[in-house]
C-alpha cells in the first residue's frame, strides 16, 4: 500500500486534473444543451453518471436511520438543483463568467463560518468582481443577461448547501455510498423534466456520446481524483487549489467554445480568486471536520 501511495502522483497534481476534467466537462456541456435543452442535458448526464457510480460504489439500503434517508434527500435536492440552475446559465453565460459567478456561493459559506476581518474584505472584494465580470454598472440594462446572473447566483446559493449537506451525508455514509443514493434522488427529480424537454432527443447518438464525456468528466473521474488527494493533502491546499476553478473554467470556454472575456471581466474574475484564495488559506480551527467535497458539478 506504501508503495502504491508513494508511487501515485502528488495530491496536488490529481486536485488540479480534477479541476481540468470538471471545467472541461461544463465547457462540453455547455455543446450539448443545443441538442437536448437545459434540463435534458442535466438529466442525461445525471443518468449517465449515476449508472457508473452505482458500479463503482454498490450502496446498501440496509442499515440506515430515516435520519440517514432524509440527510440523502435534502443532498440530492441540492444536487439537482444545483446542475440546473447551472447548466441554466451555461445556455445564457460564458462559462468563466458563469463559474466565477458560482463561486460566490462557497466563498459567501467559508466566510461566514470566519470571524477574520481579512475574510470581510475577501468578500467586498468577490463582491466587486462579480460586478465586473457581470457587466453591471458598465453595459446598459437592456443587453445585460440578468436572468443568466440570476442562475448563476442560485447555482452557487445550491453548491453552498451542497458543501454543508455533504459533510453530513458523508459522516452518516461510508465512501461513496451518500453521494450515490444522492444522485439516485437528483436524477429521480430532473428526469421527468428532462424527459418531457427533450423526449427521444435523449436517445440520439450524438447526445449520448456526449453525455457520457460529460459524466465522466463532470463526475466519475474529478470524484476519483479528489477521493485519492484527499487522503494526502490539507484543506487549507485544497482550497486554495479549487480556487483556480474560474480561470480554468475561462481557459476552457476559450479552447472549446472560442468565448473570449473582456479586460474587465478578467479583472473581475481575478478578484474573486483572490478573494476565494485569501478565505481557503486561513487556518482551519482545532478538531475541525475534513468538509471537502468534489468539484461543482
Amino acid at each position: 500500500m506504501r508503495r502504491s501511495l508513494r508511487s501515485s502522483p502528488p495530491p496536488v497534481v490529481l486536485v488540479l486534473a480534477a479541476i481540468v476534467s470538471v471545467q472541461f466537462g461544463g465547457a462540453l456541456a455547455a455543446t450539448l444543451i443545443p441538442l437536448v435543452g437545459v434540463l435534458g442535458s442535466v438529466a442525461l448526464r445525471l443518468a449517465l453518471a449515476l449508472l457508473v457510480m452505482l458500479v463503482i460504489a454498490r450502496p446498501r439500503l440496509r442499515g440506515h436511520t430515516r435520519g440517514d434517508w432524509l440527510a440523502v434527500v435534502l443532498f440530492g435536492a441540492a444536487l439537482a438543483a444545483m446542475n440546473a440552475s447551472f447548466y441554466g446559465s451555461l445556455a445564457r453565460l460564458p462559462i468563466g463568467v458563469a463559474v466565477t459567478i458560482e463561486f460566490i456561493g462557497p466563498l459567501l459559506l467559508a466566510a461566514a463560518l470566519s470571524r477574520r476581518l481579512a475574510d470581510g474584505l475577501a468578500v467586498v472584494a468577490a463582491a466587486a468582481g462579480i460586478v465586473l465580470i457581470s457587466g453591471i454598472g458598465h453595459v446598459p440594462l437592456g443587453d445585460l443577461d440578468l436572468l443568466g446572473v440570476g442562475l448563476a447566483l442560485v447555482a452557487g446559493a445550491c453548491w453552498a448547501a451542497y458543501i454543508v449537506l455533504s459533510g453530513r451525508v458523508g459522516a452518516r455514509f461510508p465512501r461513496l455510498e451518500g453521494l450515490t443514493w444522492a444522485m439516485v434522488v437528483a436524477t429521480v427529480l430532473v428526469a421527468p423534466f428532462g424527459i418531457a424537454q427533450a423526449g427521444t432527443a435523449l436517445l440520439d447518438g450524438d447526445a449520448v456520446l456526449r453525455g457520457v464525456g460529460i459524466a465522466l468528466l463532470s463526475s466519475v473521474v474529478p470524484y476519483s481524483l479528489e477521493l485519492l488527494a484527499r487522503r494526502r493533502i490539507e484543506s487549507r491546499v485544497f482550497g486554495v487549489l479549487m480556487s483556480l476553478e474560474p480561470a480554468v473554467a475561462a481557459l476552457a470556454g476559450f479552447l472549446l467554445l472560442h468565448q473570449r472575456l473582456t479586460g474587465l471581466q478578467l479583472a473581475g474574475m481575478s478578484l474573486v480568486v483572490a478573494a476565494s484564495v485569501v478565505v481557503a488559506s486561513r487556518p482551519a480551527p482545532a478538531g475541525d471536520l475534513d468538509k471537502g467535497v468534489p468539484a461543482t458539478a
